[in-house]
């Protein structure tokens, strides 16, 4: 490194003495702050034409003086790396830097590569090796940096003269180098660079800050590797630390409207490459996103500076204001707890690829994330983030194709459509079912002639101003001028048509939007919400094939638009369980009351009953012949000792034809075991008595009197007023719990912050509104955010929080399967 040090200083300072009108003096360096600050003011004035001619002087100089060492002393010439060269080569390449300069490039990546992912015992190793020499190579870095962008001249506005094609790979690799050697954080390290006593923090400020002309005007994409590199080492002087000594460093030479510019010129840049066709943006180093990289550092530094925090407000009249705006909207910060449970804030650039999370899914994450208890939602949050990164991976392919997008795009639309269609069908099956007799044409004149009217001025007013009312109207004038024109069956064939077609086009909205074919088959069955779509489709097809009270299930979709239905179903579904055993207890009981009642009470099972005429009777048994049978059955004096009568007595006919009347409305039911389950079952725990208010009347005199009052007493209080009531207390308890956990969920998002828990009222007469809070310090997608940044940023790219919170994902992940 040293060696290398001098071989630039022997090379480079010439030129800049000249321009400086200076000596040349190797052991002035550690004056060079001081001699800068002189310097600064008039060379930064300089303009792009004198900057073009004092490089081609300093070219003409830098030959002179090579010719006249060579002649000098052609020993000396040839150990300094130039003996082996002809004067001709020399003036053909003289930017060629020596092997002594270039092999510090695969040295310094070896350095570099010896602190990947953040090896602290490395990265104080490089500082100090606990021998008794030390080797503070952190410093001699920066001391190389220090010497290859040629500031012992002490002009930091002339850069550009001492960075070339040559060298550009070099510096940028020397910049990578001090990064790594700071991230993680090493604080030790940082502290080694911001204090050092060269002028290296002025430099990596210079590289930002300064136009490299003229390399430029012809590799802008190597000035952009350049800039980009040098704001990541600030922001890594800068990473973790809850001090700020290092960010005052920075700012010590630093004019914030310089910074501010720069990020706006970057943002233009970027513009101008967009509009040529330039696929710029996906590029590291792309202007956009090195002017996003240098908007961080500026809002890092803002924290220490009010003028830069101002600056960085905009105020949408200044010229370039968009470019913050910009930058601000793609731009997050989060809070991380670290192992020793300091909190620490990140301020990072949002993934492109979270562009393209939807709407639809923000608002079912938002209303649907657990919120019971702190870590309950936050953990609930982070599971679903895998979900949400494929959603967002498969909406970056949808947009390659423009018409499955525009359907899924519309999803919303396309079920309102389905549903207002459900609703208008069953009204017509239900006021014009059975459609026989009704046919079109049937409409006077004059009436034809105002439906006509109706539906050209809809039309009109769609055409001229689309609004939902407009366009209602105009659908409702053509299904009443199809319903007349063509019938009513037809109209209702032709809507359930649209129908199933509009469901198709939801379909492929759903799987648009979901991805739900990509995720396998498995997933695909599983998914309740694409089987309920899917069996709304083939409702549709069977109300237009098969028949139309199949429409009528399509209501039933209600249900699932509003969540005051939902929450009805779910009062039933929700403690299921205990619905079911009280209703078990239930069948016990009514299976033990059906037992004592066969037993004692067999005979008082006599209900009435109507039955239906016989329809059964063949044509002939109304016949004369047939009458007269059945009058001689019915009324003859016949004994039935299979019911129970008295053979002995002879009853009248009249009388008899009575009894038999009155037997043919009764019925015994309770022959069986089996029906008198079914008996009590069925009008027992429908009656509003019990099972007593069906039987027969007992009479007092009865010797089993007391036996019926107590049989019925039982079953009322036992299964009626206990029983029935505990499963409707269940359900009604339900559906109030659901209810106020809804009025909580509600009162809960809008009072309290989902990242800290903090309610609104602590933000009272503080300095910060609860809905900056939310917005800007704990906003719960920018922690989404942060966590695709992990997942779709290189491994070795990762600054030291990037690092931490992907080893703890890592962790989570693990202890979660």
């Amino acid at each position: 490194m040293k060696v290398a040090q001098q071989e630039i200083k022997a090379t480079v300072t010439v030129n800049t003495s000249d321009l400086g009108n200076k000596k040349k003096d190797d052991d002035s360096d550690r004056d060079v702050p001081a001699r800068r600050k002189v310097l600064r003011e008039p060379l930064t004035q300089i303009t792009e034409e004198a900057r073009d001619q004092l490089v081609e002087a300093s070219a003409v100089t830098r030959k002179a003086y090579n010719t006249y060492r060579r002649e000098a002393d052609p020993d000396e010439h040839y150990s300094a790396g130039d003996g082996a060269q002809s004067a001709a080569e020399k003036n053909k390449d003289e930017l060629e830097m020596s092997p002594v300069i270039t092999i510090m490039q695969p040295i310094l990546r070896f350095l570099q590569l010896l602190c990947e992912n953040h090896n602290r015992d490395l990265q104080n190793f490089l500082r100090c090796q606990n021998n008794k020499t030390n080797y503070n190579l952190v410093c001699e870095t920066l001391q190389f940096l220090d010497c290859i962008c040629g500031s012992t001249t002490g002009g930091l506005g002339l850069l550009g003269l001492y960075i070339n094609e040559k060298n550009v790979a070099l510096i940028n690799q020397t910049l990578e180098s001090l990064t790594e050697y700071c991230q993680g954080p090493c604080h030790e390290n940082q502290n080694c660079i911001a204090t050092h006593e060269s002028n290296g923090i002025d430099i990596i400020t210079a590289l930002i800050l300064n136009d490299i002309n003229p390399l430029g005007k012809k590799r802008m994409d190597l000035v952009l590797e350049l800039k980009n590199n040098a704001s990541k080492l600030l922001l890594a002087i800068m990473e973790s630390r809850h001090d700020s000594e290092n960010a005052e460093r920075i700012l010590y030479n630093m004019r914030p409207k310089e910074l501010v510019e720069v990020i706006k010129k970057a943002y233009l840049q970027g513009e101008v490459e967009f509009e040529d066709g330039e696929n710029g943006e996906d590029l590291a180093a792309s202007p956009r996103n090195v002017g996003h990289n240098i908007y961080i550092l500026a809002h890092q530094l803002a924290r220490h500076n009010k003028e830069l925090q101002n600056m960085l407000k905009p105020g949408g009249q200044v010229e370039g204001d968009e470019a913050l705006e910009f930058y601000a909207k793609h731009t997050a910060q989060i809070e991380i707890v670290r192992s020793d449970r300091t909190m620490e804030q990140i301020v990072f650039p949002v993934p492109s690829i979270c562009e393209f999370l939807t709407k639809e899914s923000k608002l079912r994450i938002y209303y649907t994330t657990e919120r019971d208890e702190q870590g309950s939602k936050i953990n609930d949050f982070f599971l679903r983030s895998e979900d949400l990164f494929n959603e967002m991976n498969w909406q970056k392919k949808l947009r390659a194709q423009p018409i499955l997008y525009w359907c899924s795009r519309n999803m919303s639309f396309w079920s309102s459509i389905s549903f207002n269609l459900a609703v208008l069908m069953n009204l017509l099956v239900a006021f014009f079912y059975p459609f026989k007799g009704i046919k079109g044409g049937t409409l006077e004149p004059h009436l034809s002639g105002l439906l006509w009217t109706a539906m050209l001025i809809s039309l009109a007013i769609v055409i001229a101003l689309p609004k939902p009312h407009g366009i209602r109207a105009l659908i409702a004038s053509t299904i009443l001028r199809l319903i007349f024109s063509v019938g009513l069956q037809p109209t209702l064939f032709l809507l359930g048509a649209f129908n199933v077609c509009n469901k198709v086009i939801f379909l492929m909205s759903f799987v648009g939007n979901c991805g739900t074919f990509t995720r396998g088959y498995k997933a695909m069955i599983m998914d309740v919400e694409f089987l309920y779509h899917l069996l709304y489709l083939l409702i549709c097809a069977m109300g237009l094939f098969v028949h139309e009270f199949f429409y009528s299930l399509l209501l039933f979709d209600l249900v699932y638009r509003e969540e005051t239905l939902l929450n009805v179903i779910k009062s039933v579904t929700r403690n299921g369980r205990s619905i079911i055993l009280t209703a078990v207890l239930a069948l016990i009981l009514v299976y033990l009351f059906s037992i004592v009642g066969y037993l004692f009470f067999k005979d008082d099972f006599i209900l009435e009953v109507d039955k239906l005429p016989n329809e059964t009777l063949l044509p002939d048994q109304h016949t004369e012949t047939g009458e007269k049978m059945t009058r001689e059955f019915l009324y003859s004096d016949v004994c039935r000792i299979q019911n129970g009568e008295n053979c002995s007595s002879v009853i009248p006919s009249a009388e008899l034809i009575s009894a038999e009347a009155e037997e043919e409305d009764k019925e015994h039911t309770c022959e069986t075991l089996l029906m008198c389950i079914v008996t009590v079952l069925s009008h027992g725990l429908r009656s509003g008595g019990g099972v007593g208010d069906v039987l027969r009347k007992p009479s007092k005199e009865e010797p089993l009197f007391a036996a019926r009052v107590i049989y019925d007493l039982l079953f009322f209080f036992m299964v009626i007023i206990i029983v029935l009531n505990l499963i409707f207390g269940v359900i009604i308890d339900t559906f109030a719990d659901l209810r106020s956990e809804k009025q909580k969920k509600e009162e809960i998002l809008k009072t309290t912050c989902f990242i800290c828990g903090l309610e609104r009222d602590k933000f009272d007469n503080k300095t910060v509104t609860f809905e900056e809070h939310i917005k800007e310090e704990h906003n719960m997608w920018h922690y989404l955010f942060f966590i695709v940044l992990v997942k779709v940023k290189d491994s070795t790219e990762y600054t030291g929080p990037e690092s931490y919170v992907a080893e703890m994902i890592k962790v989570s992940l693990e202890y979660s399967f």
